[in-house]
């Protein structure tokens, strides 16, 4: 079968590839040709374009990007056209994936999408649209299936989290020589997560790297982002005692004490790593005003939305500040703070269903096109 695969950030590159490498096990004959990043690249297929070249973040850098945009969509649609696909598989990055899927039912090309958009935190009106150009949907938050189902009637498949795959069956590795492969000392490590794209680092990291020095018992590790060149990072790194690490935040996580974690998946992936967090927020200051507006929900990350309470503290915009990060950052260091912290994790991990959500997606996209 020939498959093609879309996904436009950091964690659609993550989940791609696993499953890319789901369906080339169902598939012996699998053609994947694809958007995505390095990790999807390695799963084996053909790369159309990088996700790093798609990634605009907010209202502000869409508007301003709309011609780059709007010709990778033209472009996407000749180059599905000339591959004649037996199925498009979508990942998340509803904004470009949803133009694509109504085009490609016009032309009865099946539509499938895995992790679905967050339409229960804004543009719920994108339902119509959904039921109207996916053929299928493939959700992995315990809540998004009675969101479907019940509230609109919209049979679809609650497959588990991914990420609960992606870190169990990563290659796992030894705190002593993490630590002496990267220079680093004995001391606890604080893991900074600023994001993946270029604004959102440039903004978090200037506020994070100013608690370095309230913290001199703790060495700080930023985690540098698949699609980012170590010339970005480079000026940030005026200060000895914080160090930089590229392309290894499961790694990272494994061997952290603690971290402060831009909102998004990383405070997901954080959590089942059963680190204690800060979720930190500060975007475009347009983009924020615009979104507060019209998202109506309690929380910004993931742990606190699908615990549906505040098991993590969020500092958001004008909160995100080096203050209230370093005191945040100090109540996460204690250690009862910390145990009753990693307990939440837990409960949190149970919530999201068992392994195998790559595998169920591969087999159901495999027995509907067959």
């Amino acid at each position: 079968m020939k498959y093609y695969i879309i996904a436009g950030e950091a964690s659609g590159d993550l989940h791609g590839s696993n499953l890319m490498k789901a369906l080339h096990k169902e598939d012996a004959q699998a053609d994947i040709r694809f958007w995505g990043g390095d990790l999807m690249q390695k799963a084996g297929g053909t790369l159309v374009k990088h996700y790093k070249e798609l990634a605009f973040m907010g209202f502000a850098e869409v508007i301003f990007n709309l011609k780059t945009i709007l010709n990778n969509i033209t472009f996407c649609k000749k180059d599905i056209e000339q591959f004649n696909p037996d199925v498009i598989i979508f990942i998340d990055y509803p904004g470009f994936n949803m133009r694509i899927a109504e085009w490609a039912k016009k032309k009865k090309i099946p539509t499938h999408y895995y992790i679905s958009p967050q339409i229960w935190a804004w543009k719920e009106n994108r339902i119509k649209n959904i039921k109207r150009d996916f053929d299928k949907l493939y959700v992995i938050l315990p809540f998004e299936k009675d969101f479907y189902e019940k509230k609109h009637h919209f049979p679809v498949e609650f497959v588990g989290h991914p990420l609960i795959d992606a870190i169990h069956n990563r290659t796992k590795v030894e705190e002593s020589t993490f630590r002496k492969e990267h220079n680093l000392d004995e001391r606890p490590i604080i893991a900074l997560l600023p994001g993946s794209r270029k604004q959102e680092i440039s903004k978090l990291l200037h506020e994070m790297l100013a608690v370095v020095k309230d913290f001199p018992d703790y060495q700080f590790v930023i985690a540098g982002a698949p699609g980012q060149d170590y010339a970005f990072y480079k000026q940030f790194l005026t200060n000895k005692a914080v160090h930089f690490i590229s392309n290894k935040t499961y790694d990272l996580l494994s061997v952290a004490h603690a971290a402060l974690v831009t909102s998004g998946t990383a405070t997901l992936e954080t959590a089942l790593f059963k680190v204690p967090e800060v979720v930190c927020y500060k975007g475009n200051w347009i983009s924020y005003q615009i979104a507060k507006r019209i998202i109506t929900l309690k929380y910004i990350s993931l742990v606190n939305l699908i615990m549906d309470e505040e098991v993590v503290t969020e500092l958001i915009q004008s909160e995100c500040n080096s203050k209230n990060i370093k005191a945040e950052l100090s109540k996460i260091l204690d250690e009862k703070y910390r145990q009753k912290l990693i307990e939440k994790y837990h409960l949190l991990e149970a919530k999201l269903g068992g392994e195998g959500a790559s595998k169920k997606v591969a087999k159901l996209i495999l027995e509907d096109i067959s």
